[in-house]
């Protein structure tokens, strides 16, 4: 069997979509994605495809090494999200060469079900308690919220207090047998860390996602130690070199995207590195249908796996959501906050290909929001 083509296809609401075509008719799909940069990963892709063409795709390891290390200049995002969605596809279209799921193809099952969680938006502790309340009724047990807008470097005394008061109101909304995450975005400086995660700390949340933007990962030891809440971080890491500081400081819920971080090859690594440490594996994935099938298949197969993330109503979906490319959506059934293991072959999944390339003739260009502080600078989104 040899790769024949590879196709990609740029979609709304703001995911990229690749196609990996074989002289024996098997199909894998895969999604490399950086949100904003589409048209970037498309690119190095295209370049990536002059090495696969041709070749067997059940290398899938030695493809990866390939790719990953032999253009000299490695890593980055653009690079690792490129292969990551390549890497999808191998996986998919060898689960489907073998007959199998890859989860079985990565050892077999170690659970029969993956705990998932939802989303909400809200800026007021009433529209927080809303927005759960609706959750909960569709069965969610575990909920994630923006903790704050853009911060002062030195929050005032109310930005602090705003902060706590809608953590509070989603513990009230959620009762003690539910769970609350709560996603700093990269938006809170050191100081505002060290106040805040300690008035955080009697909500009780799940896990604090990135409580500083990557850069500071050597402040990260400060912020654990000041934390009785579990540091959660990783989701602009694109490999497991870039997980050896922030396991050594301590943190405990590891965040790689499987369509960033090396695909399903080198996240499944990052989570028997974790292991090693004690850590948790919560793969980020606010993205698209394939992006939730390679990450659930790594799921099923990880001992140290805690829960997932899935985009199904976030407000990036704005035209099409997280069902909308699948041919069965019920492979996505959430029932009681969990999704069932999948049993197809390869991702499990089946893409409405020619979903995607009506989608695709449309397009949609997405870029990251940009955000400015009171006085006009620069403020992280």
């Amino acid at each position: 069997m040899k790769i024949v083509d590879i196709e990609t296809f740029a979609v709304p609401p703001r995911w990229l979509f690749c196609r990996v075509v074989t002289d024996e008719g098997v199909v894998g799909w895969g999604e490399p994605i950086v949100e904003g940069r589409a048209d970037t990963v498309r690119a190095a892709v295209h370049e990536l495809a002059d090495y696969l063409i041709g070749q067997d795709p059940l290398r899938i390891e030695d493809h990866w090494q390939v790719m990953t290390k032999s253009t000299f200049y490695r890593g980055g995002p653009v690079l690792s999200s490129a292969v990551a969605g390549l890497d999808q596809a191998l996986w998919d279209i060898a689960g489907q060469a073998y007959g199998a799921p890859v989860h079985a193809l990565l050892g077999g099952p170690v659970r029969d079900r993956v705990r998932i969680y939802s989303w909400i938006g809200g800026d007021e502790p009433a529209e927080v308690a809303d927005a759960i309340a609706e959750r909960v009724e569709h069965g969610f047990t575990a909920v994630k919220m923006n903790g704050s807008p853009a911060m002062a470097p030195i929050a005032t005394a109310a930005e602090t207090d705003a902060v706590v008061e809608r953590v509070a109101a989603a513990r009230a909304a959620l009762g003690p047998d539910r769970d609350v995450a709560i996603d700093f975005h990269g938006r809170v400086s050191v100081a505002n860390a060290h106040r805040l995660l300690p008035l955080l700390a009697p909500f009780h949340p799940l896990f604090v996602e990135e409580p500083v933007v990557p850069e500071l990962a050597a402040q990260l030891p400060s912020i654990v130690a000041c934390s009785p809440i579990p540091i959660a971080t990783g989701e602009r890491y694109f490999s497991r070199h870039e997980f050896v500081g922030p396991l050594a400081a301590g943190v405990r819920v590891v965040q790689p995207d499987i369509s960033h971080a090396g695909g399903i090859s080198e996240v499944r690594r990052i989570a028997a590195q974790a292991e090693v440490s004690g850590a948790v594996l919560a793969p980020h994935c606010p993205l698209g249908p394939i992006a939730l099938a390679a990450s659930l298949q790594v799921a099923f197969a990880t001992p140290n796996f805690l829960i997932q993330e899935q985009s199904l109503g976030i407000h990036y979906n704005v035209g099409n959501d997280l069902l909308d490319y699948l041919v069965d959506p019920a492979v996505f059934e959430f029932v009681n906050g969990f999704v069932q293991r999948p049993m197809g072959p390869g991702l499990g999944i089946t893409i409405d290909e020619d979903a995607v390339r009506r989608a695709a003739e449309a397009g949609r260009r997405w870029r990251t929001p940009l955000w400015r502080h009171t006085d006009g600078s620069f403020a992280e989104w």
